[in-house]
C-alpha cells in the first residue's frame, strides 16, 4: 500500500538556516531517486524556491503564503494552518526535517532532531530565543509518534532529556553528496586553509583565530577561508580577526552557491574543524570524502564519524589545533594516508541510504502493524 507523505519543509530560509537545509535538499532528492511509489506534499513558504521540490511525478508541492523570515508567523503558521491540510491531503504521516511540528495533527508525526544542544549548551542561546526552543522542541518529542536522530550522539541526548522510550528514537545517519567523491580526482591544492562553518559560538571559531595566528608565524603564505551562514557571533569574529592581525589573510565569505564550496574543497591545502559541540558534523565527512586532509575536534559524533581517517585535537587546545594544521600541511606521508582513508571512511554515508531508513521510519509510522 502506498503513502500519501507529508513533508514540512516551512522552516527552510535558503541560506539563512545551515546545515538542516543541506539534509532536507538532500533527502528529498534521494527520497525522489529511490522511491516511486508514494505520493510527497512538500509544504513550502515564501522564500523556499520551487528548486526544492525533485521534479518526480510522485512530488508535489504545497505552498504556503507566509513569509518564514519571521520566526513567530511560521510557528504560528505551522501550528494552525499545517494540521487541516494534512487533514484535507488525507496523509498518512507528516515528516518535520527541522525541529518543531505541529500539537495537534490529524496524522501520525516523524520529527527530525539535529542536535540539542539547546540543552547541551544554552550559554549559546539568546536569551530570548531559549525558552521558546526549549518549549517547542519539548512538545515536537512528545507528541511525535517516532523521532529521528541524526547520529547516535544526538539519540542519546535526545533520550537522556526528554525521557522517552528507546524504540520511540531511530539513528539514521546523515549521507555526503556524490559530488564530494568526484572533487578528490581533481584536486589542485592551493595554500589556505578551509573551515565550512556558521559562524556561531560552540563552533570554536575563535579558537581556530589564535591557533591559525600561531600557524601563520611559521606559515605566513597560507590564508584561512570559513564559508558559512553569518550567525550571531560574526561580529565579535571580525573584531577578533582583525585583532589578531588576520584582517588580509583570513575571509568569511558567508553561505555560498553549493558550486563555490565545491570549488573551494578541490582548492584548498587542508581542512580543519575546531567545534565544541556537533549533532553530525556533516562538513567534516564532506572533506573526507573529497580527499582533503583533514584535522577535527576529538568529540562525539565526529570521532565515530571520522574514525581513523582525520587527525583529531582537543578543541580546547590551542596548541593542539596548531600542531595539527603544522602536520597536515607539512607531513606527505601522513597527507596521503589521510587522503585515501578519508575517501574510504565517507563511503559508509550515503544519502540514499539515509533515505531508504528514512523511509522505513515513516513505513512504520504510518502502519505500525508492519513494524
Amino acid at each position: 500500500m502506498s503513502l500519501r507523505i507529508g513533508v514540512n519543509a516551512l522552516y527552510l530560509l535558503p541560506g539563512g538556516v545551515g546545515g538542516t537545509e543541506i539534509y532536507l535538499r538532500s533527502l528529498l532528492s534521494a527520497l525522489a531517486a529511490i522511491d516511486p511509489l508514494n505520493d510527497y506534499f512538500v509544504f513550502t513558504n515564501r522564500e523556499t524556491g520551487s528548486d526544492l521540490i525533485p521534479t518526480a511525478p510522485n512530488f508535489h508541492a504545497r505552498p504556503q503564503s507566509l513569509r518564514a523570515t519571521s520566526r513567530p508567523a511560521r510557528i504560528l503558521w505551522e501550528q494552525a494552518a499545517l494540521p487541516p491540510q494534512a487533514a484535507q491531503l488525507r496523509l498518512d504521516v507528516l515528516l518535520n526535517p527541522g525541529f518543531t511540528a505541529p500539537v495537534y495533527c490529524p496524522c501520525p508525526q516523524v520529527t527530525v532532531f539535529h542536535d540539542l544542544q539547546h540543552w547541551r549548551h544554552p550559554e549559546h542561546f539568546r536569551w530570548f530565543d531559549l525558552p521558546f526552543w526549549r518549549a517547542l522542541l519539548f512538545a515536537s518529542a512528545q507528541i511525535s509518534t517516532a523521532l529521528i536522530a541524526v547520529s547516535e550522539a544526538t539519540r542519546r541526548d535526545v533520550l537522556a532529556h526528554y525521557r522517552l522510550p528507546e524504540k520511540k528514537v531511530t539513528t539514521v545517519l546523515s549521507g555526503v553528496d556524490e559530488a564530494f567523491f568526484e572533487i578528490a580526482e581533481r584536486r589542485r591544492p592551493e595554500r589556505f586553509l578551509l573551515s565550512v562553518s556558521t559562524l556561531h559560538p560552540h563552533k570554536n571559531l575563535d579558537g581556530l583565530l589564535r591557533a591559525f595566528a600561531n600557524f601563520r608565524s611559521v606559515h605566513p603564505e597560507y590564508r584561512l577561508v570559513v564559508p558559512g551562514l553569518h550567525g550571531f557571533y560574526t561580529e565579535a569574529l571580525h573584531e577578533l580577526r582583525d585583532r589578531l592581525g588576520l584582517r588580509d589573510c583570513v575571509e568569511f565569505p558567508g553561505w555560498i552557491p553549493r558550486q563555490d564550496l565545491y570549488d573551494l574543497f578541490a582548492r584548498a591545502d587542508a581542512f580543519i574543524y575546531p567545534s565544541r559541540f556537533e549533532g553530525f558534523g556533516l562538513p567534516v565527512v564532506e572533506a573526507l570524502a573529497a580527499g582533503v586532509p583533514t584535522a577535527c575536534s576529538n568529540i562525539e559524533p565526529i570521532s565515530s564519524n571520522t574514525g581513523g581517517a582525520a587527525l583529531r585535537f582537543d578543541p580546547g587546545d590551542t596548541d593542539a589545533m596548531c600542531a595539527a594544521m603544522l602536520l597536515l600541511v607539512s607531513d606527505a606521508g601522513l597527507r596521503a594516508k589521510l587522503t585515501v582513508d578519508g575517501a574510504r571512511k565517507a563511503r559508509e554515508f550515503s544519502w540514499i541510504s539515509t533515505a531508504r531508513s528514512t523511509l522505513d521510519v515513516l513505513n512504520n509510522t504510518a502502519f505500525p502493524a508492519n513494524s
